[in-house]
């Protein structure tokens, strides 16, 4: 039982109905921390002495929700919960975290599976339509999206009038959007298999395309033999007058980050994906507005801030123990860049798949990096300071990431532009299943009002 008692001193009471010798005041910190009532079926709110009946939602692996659909038709009550952090905003079949465990899994299968065995389309089959593709399945879903990997010739045109040297990620966010008008036979109900073919095929192509623009290099055109890594690779350093040989190592590397960004729950990005499209906006407008979300350094900017890091810190000489003290400091603003997660209180799971491949890449190039260099000492650091280990501060996917990207070439503000490639098919897949829900309402918070009460109008003149 929990009494709250706000300014107007009205007591908020929260109750289920207790297993056997439980008495309800334990009772909400079994809901939310022990998990001791998995029978529970309902909950009840008591407001001012009268009783409002909740219903307990649980998923599969065993989360547990208390639906508030109808909190504000019955108690004229509604819920504050900045951040949103305490509160689901769907249910989804897509991909599930537990963070205490360390734990990733999509549709049921663990990352690490995946990572392990499948590739980048195996995945976004996967995602999108909820199974593994078999052998002939996968044979024409690689087709398809080969055949239509190419963009619109005049979508070519519109690269050239962007200016020099514009941000990637805001050519990406217009160029997706701007798919609406270039493909208007892929943007009705009938047609979102084709949206879907379209935006996952030729993501890569745009992404690549913005890249040489900013260069001021030719474009490079898919070929239909190389895989949607080797591709990518392939359009982003290829030249028109030498051929260009993927390095398998390389490849193998790309196609794992994008298959361990592919989804991540209910994110910024991935909760605006979902917002836009409850609206019912096409996907191409959904995911342009996703894409915008990740931009944010908060988001899909932490990766690149891992890299102006390490740049600060080889800058200054490279003495990273005096940049470890920094960090320990509390009277410090310094803040080790790609340490810890707010969803893993364990080590992220990608993460421990990306520091083996971390190292392949580093071997395959023979890189002689200063901030490579610098990045595996704080790595060794932070895997065996207490400091670290006590905060749970583990080296993040945002830090494996950055110095992949950094040794194979990719510039630092394409990085976002790789995070966004690799999530596309979560998004994608967020949205269909949002579009398939029976309810289809569209995403409306509410909020709590703080501002002037009613005041009369004042003329001009009398102010």
């Amino acid at each position: 039982m929990i009494t709250h008692s706000s300014i107007a001193h009205r007591k908020v009471r929260l109750y289920g109905v207790p297993p056997k010798g439980v008495y309800p005041f334990a009772l909400f910190n079994q809901v939310t921390h022990r998990g001791e009532i998995e029978h529970m079926s309902s909950a009840k709110l008591v407001i001012d002495e009268k009783e409002f009946e909740l219903r307990v939602v649980e998923g599969t692996e065993g989360e547990k929700a208390l639906d508030i659909t109808s909190l504000r038709s019955a108690t004229g009550y509604i819920t504050l919960d900045p951040g949103y952090a305490n509160t689901g905003s769907c249910e989804s079949a897509i991909t599930f975290i537990d963070g205490e465990k360390g734990i990733l899994r999509y549709r049921g299968y663990p990352i690490e599976e995946l990572a392990g065995g499948a590739r980048f389309p195996e995945v976004c089959h996967l995602l999108i339509y909820g199974h593994l593709p078999d052998r002939q399945e996968l044979i024409e879903w690689r087709r398809q999206l080969t055949l239509n990997s190419y963009a619109h010739e005049s979508m070519i045109n519109v690269f050239d009038h962007y200016p020099p040297h514009s941000h990637p990620m805001a050519i990406l966010s217009a160029m997706v959007s701007s798919m609406s008008a270039f493909y208007p036979e892929a943007n009705t109900p009938e047609t979102v298999d084709k949206a879907i073919m379209y935006l996952l095929a030729k993501a890569k192509t745009l992404a690549a395309y913005s890249y040489k623009k900013f260069r001021g290099e030719p474009i490079m055109y898919p070929l239909a033999e190389l895989s949607y890594a080797a591709n990518f690779l392939r359009m982003m350093f290829g030249h028109p007058a030498e051929p260009y040989e993927v390095s398998p190592v390389i490849e193998r590397a790309l196609d794992l980050l994008l298959i361990l960004h592919a989804d991540h729950e209910q994110n910024c990005s991935t909760s605006t994906v979902r917002m836009v499209g409850s609206s019912q906006a096409n996907l191409f407008a959904s995911v342009s507005a996703g894409i915008s979300a990740l931009w944010g350094p908060l988001h899909g900017g932490a990766n690149q801030a891992v890299i102006e890091m390490l740049e600060r810190i080889v800058n200054d000489g490279g003495d990273h123990q005096k940049y470890i003290k920094m960090a320990k400091d509390k009277n410090s603003s310094f803040r080790l860049m790609g340490f810890g997660h707010r969803v893993y209180k364990n080590l992220d799971p990608r993460a421990r798949i990306l520091k083996e491949a971390c190292d392949d890449v580093l071997d395959e190039l023979g890189a002689t990096d200063p901030l490579l260099d610098v990045a595996k000492h704080l790595e060794e650091v932070a895997l065996k300071d207490d400091f670290f280990i006590e905060r749970k501060l583990y080296p993040n996917v945002d830090f494996y990431s950055g110095i992949i990207y950094r040794a194979i070439g990719i510039p630092t503000n394409m990085f976002t532009v790789m995070f966004a490639l690799g999530r596309i098919p979560g998004w994608i897949a967020q949205w269909r299943e949002m579009r398939l829900e029976r309810t289809g309402r569209i995403h409306r918070p509410r909020q709590i009002y703080t501002g002037e009460k009613e005041r009369k109008w004042i003329p001009v003149d009398e102010r």
